[in-house]
């Protein structure tokens, strides 16, 4: 166990892009700054579900992969050094007699904050993996939940099974650098945004539905077929020669124990007032895991909302300042820089 008797003004919990880019302005209000994050890397989960797919949603990126932007958010959330913890959960949260918090993370290590910032995502993220005793022999192999280097799959052939937004979104992206891409999913209809449907349907991969995989065959690791089942008419079973699959059945999602730290929620999500701050004094929340009317889950408007928060617990760390807006552009340290 260890424990920093040092006191940071603001503890953003989780380093993914709203986290960043919150450490970032909460630098520019000179506010010390820790950040801590549940993954042994900053990001978030870009990095480990998407480090090749192009964003486009983000203003002024035309398009961007996934590390590409983990990169720059990174690099600029170090403007000013902030702390930075990795490999920690924070599990418990109490408030000291002077209003000061007490964080204590699941290997007992403990952190004190004025203000805290959520910016956990909807908590800690794994994928669910696929329900077959042999599939863990493959895993990280030729069996995979999500795709890492778009060059691992160059003339191979692939088998996707899933039928929501990150399903189709990397056969598409698969399509014209694997050999064959075949979608199996366990309805006819599918989930992912509408666009991208009509897309799919116009595209060269192969679409199997209603089917859902029985089998797995291969050896030392390498998968060589698959073997799926019509969800209605189990007498039908075929084929598919594969030397990789995607599975991608969505995330289960983990946001203990901070559901138990008492702050009201809607929805599973933590609701926030116009500073975004959570039910509990002192304590905000931005990103995913902000619930307000209207909310847009995009990484833009999460960039909108650690700013707000940020601005806010400046004014409870340093009630005299009068917290007047900020830009980069007007930020005489950075413009010095220049």
């Amino acid at each position: 166990m260890k424990t920093s008797e040092e006191v940071f003004d603001v503890t953003i919990i989780g380093g993914g892009p709203a986290g960043l880019f919150a450490a970032f302005y909460s630098g520019m209000r000179e506010m010390k700054t820790k950040i801590i994050e549940y993954l042994p890397y900053l990001g978030g989960k870009i990095p480990y579900f998407y480090p090749e797919k192009v964003i486009r949603d983000i203003g002024a990126i035309a398009e961007a992969t996934g590390d590409e932007v983990t990169d720059q958010l990174v690099q600029q959330a170090m403007t000013f050094d902030p702390a930075i913890v990795l490999g920690e959960q924070v599990v418990d949260l109490e408030r000291l007699e002077d209003d000061t918090f007490k964080l204590i993370s699941s290997n007992g290590n403990v952190h004190f904050s004025k203000t805290v910032i959520l910016a956990t995502g909807f908590g800690t993220l794994h994928s669910v993996k696929l329900e077959h005793p042999e599939a863990a022999d493959f895993e990280e192999k030729s069996l995979h939940y999500t795709v890492r280097k778009l060059a691992d799959y160059h003339g191979r052939h692939v088998l996707i099974s899933g039928g929501g937004d990150s399903a189709i979104d990397w056969a598409l992206e698969l399509e014209n650098i694997a050999a064959s891409v075949t979608l199996v999913h366990r309805r006819n209809e599918f989930k992912g945004l509408e666009s991208n449907v009509t897309k799919l349907r116009k595209s060269r991969v192969r679409m199997m539905t209603p089917y859902e995989i029985l089998q797995i065959h291969g050896t030392e690791g390498q998968l060589r077929k698959v073997t799926i089942q019509h969800k209605d008419n189990k007498h039908d079973r075929q084929d598919i020669a594969v030397d990789r699959v995607v599975v991608n059945h969505g995330f289960q999602i983990n946001l203990e124990p901070i559901t138990n730290w008492g702050l009201e929620m809607a929805d599973g999500m933590f609701v926030v007032d116009s500073s975004m701050e959570t039910s509990m004094k002192g304590v905000f929340a931005i990103g995913d895991i902000a619930h307000y009317p209207n909310k847009l889950g995009l990484i833009a408007g999460a960039f909108n909302e650690g700013p707000i928060a940020i601005n806010h617990a400046k004014k409870l760390v340093d009630p005299k300042d009068p917290v007047v807006p900020l830009f980069s552009t007007e930020y005489r340290p950075l413009t010095d820089k220049e």
